[in-house]
């Protein structure tokens, strides 16, 4: 799906639901590490709903500690409808924080790329080395600051 596409449903979905967006600094992600920090932004999207749900369905095999029934479901997103909805939201969320991060980060065309690892991203790495807000210990990044 383009990033139009997700750009329009994301706001329809918004406007038809409840929902609410956690996130984790580059600091928690690297002093817990990638999953316990997903876990962490989760919890605290759950927290922040304006109702408690009675069910938290989350796409993958790991779901959050948050004293609320929690089902995991595997490729949820292909599955059930409210979670395809969650990750169009979060994505929208993540590329539009992307492209605002390649305002003040111009070096490696996030507004293209959207921080994955891309040609032009990782010839952005080698030419200016890491930025503030790279993950220093992800494992790229990590190999080449070693050197």
């Amino acid at each position: 799906m383009s990033f139009l596409k997700r750009k329009e449903l994301s706001k329809e979905i918004k406007i038809k639901s409840y929902f609410s967006i956690g996130i984790s600094s580059v600091k928690e992600i690297e002093k817990l590490n990638i999953l316990q920090a997903s876990l962490l932004s989760m919890k605290r999207a759950i927290f922040n709903l304006p109702l408690i749900p009675d069910l938290v369905l989350v796409d993958g095999n790991f779901s959050p500690n948050i004293g609320h029934k929690c089902k995991s479901i595997i490729k949820g997103d292909e599955k059930i409808k409210c979670i395809s909805a969650a990750s169009i939201i979060a994505k929208v969320y993540r590329d539009e924080l992307m492209i605002k991060l390649s305002k003040k980060f111009k070096n490696y065309l996030w507004n293209k790329n959207f921080g994955y690892g891309t040609k032009e991203h990782l010839d952005g790495l080698k030419k200016h080395g890491a930025s503030t807000i790279h993950r220093k210990n992800f494992n790229p990044i990590y190999k080449m600051l070693l050197k």
